[in-house]
């Protein structure tokens, strides 16, 4: 297609004197094309070509009146006019549907603000399996965001069970310096174990539902599917920023070192001016009028799991092993991790302590042993004895027995013999 501009360099080198020949070899048209625009007084104009007749024809204006009533896909629209007669291909249909579906207007969105220190956001980044020396199997990260201010906290952590959900809260209210009175979740087994279609219908996990309730805040869910992720787009919006400015492509060596960094960050992601709010997140902070915790009765926050304490008085936790007095070898007990520390408990008693090990490890505590062998001595030494005697029962029971033998006087084989004449 010749453009405009060409026509008119054409033309004018040309009328300079310039040669067909020429003219055709640098444009890279033919000698009989360029002597046509060369000699032409007007630039090229063309028209459309007509649409070619396809198999869809008769089935444009249903297909546009469906669209026009609902949001359906090509593929269900090829699926409905195959059974009115249509059989051309799928990528037709394809081709057709696109752009109208593409031009359709947008469903306009009412953003939601929140009042001081009426709601927080909550929910997890999975960042995936890690492989790097110094880094868990798999990496987590926990974030936060206060509806009004955009005051915002996260956290790495090695996973997302209940106890270490707990955790990242009561670090969150340190680090905010209190709570909302409502925290939103999307619907994480952690926080709701059944969704029910109203939220204080749902059925909640019992020590989350127990944490909430002694901290005074109330559980608020969000609605299942996209329209969910739109509820609590604050704390979703949070996370893209966070990925593209700090998290994507940062060099971390442990997970210590990982959450200084990222304490770091926040310090400066909390005093930039927010685009929303035009605001610094750090300065409506103190607008929020967080409630304070109770530092008199903290909240004991610990990991339970059931277990069994095996014959060898030995307990498996975390691929490690860890022992227990011998004297409850075989019982269930449930352990209990908390600070770095181990506790198996039995009948609500803490039976024994140890520091956590690294896997492979196998952890005697001090004392679970003792009087163990000089027991099973004592219980050997009389399986012994008892075994002997039975062997020595089995030995009598297999002596033949001889026939009883009358005793006697030996006048009487005398007189036999003929002592007596």
């Amino acid at each position: 297609m010749m453009t405009v501009y060409d026509w008119a360099q054409i033309r004018q080198r040309y009328l300079d004197g310039e040669s067909i020949s020429s003219l055709a070899t640098e444009f890279n048209i033919t000698r009989n094309t360029a002597r046509k625009y060369a000699k032409s007084d007007s630039a090229p104009s063309y028209s459309p070509r007509p649409a070619p007749e396809t198999l869809l024809q008769d089935h444009v204006d249903y297909i546009r009146g469906r669209l026009a009533a609902h949001p359906l896909k090509a593929t269900r629209i090829a699926k409905e006019i195959r059974k009115r007669g249509y059989s051309g291909s799928y990528s037709t249909v394809q081709r057709f549907v696109s752009p109208i579906t593409r031009n359709r207007a947008v469903k306009a969105e009412i953003r939601y603000e929140t009042p001081p220190g009426f709601q927080t956001q909550i929910d997890w980044i999975d960042l995936g399996k890690q492989s790097q020396e110094g880094l868990p199997p798999h990496l987590y990260c926990f974030t936060a965001v206060l509806g009004y201010s955009r005051y915002a906290y996260a956290e790495f952590t090695d996973n997302v069970r209940t106890d270490t959900l707990l955790q990242c809260h009561l670090n969150m209210f340190d680090y905010f310096g209190g709570r909302t009175e409502s925290c939103l979740y999307d619907n994480m087994k952690s926080v709701v174990l059944h969704r029910a279609l109203k939220g204080q219908d749902s059925q909640y996990n019992p020590q989350f539902e127990d944490f909430s309730q002694f901290h005074g805040f109330a559980i608020r869910l969000c609605r299942p599917g996209i329209e969910g992720a739109r509820t609590k787009g604050k704390v979703e919006r949070f996370i893209q920023f966070a990925e593209g400015d700090f998290i994507v492509g940062q060099d971390i060596e442990s997970l210590n070192d990982g959450n200084m960094k990222l304490r770091e960050w926040l310090c400066e992601a909390n005093n930039r001016i927010h685009r929303t709010t035009n605001a610094v997140p750090a300065e409506r902070l103190k607008e929020e009028g967080l409630a304070p915790l109770d530092r008199a009765r903290p909240y004991v926050v610990y990991y339970q799991e059931g277990h069994r304490i095996h014959n060898d008085c030995m307990v498996e936790y975390g691929c490690s092993w860890y022992s227990a007095p011998h004297q409850h070898a075989g019982k269930r007990c449930q352990t209990r991790e908390r600070f770095g520390r181990l506790e198996i408990v039995l009948e609500g008693e803490v039976i024994a302590k140890h520091e956590l090990a690294p896997r492979g490890s196998k952890i005697k505590g001090e004392g679970h042993f003792d009087g163990l062998y000089a027991q099973k001595r004592k219980e050997n030494l009389e399986r012994h004895q008892k075994r002997i005697h039975s062997t020595q029962l089995a030995k009598a029971a297999r002596r033949p027995v001889m026939p009883e033998v009358q005793v006697r006087e030996l006048a009487y084989y005398e007189a036999f013999a003929g002592g007596n004449n």
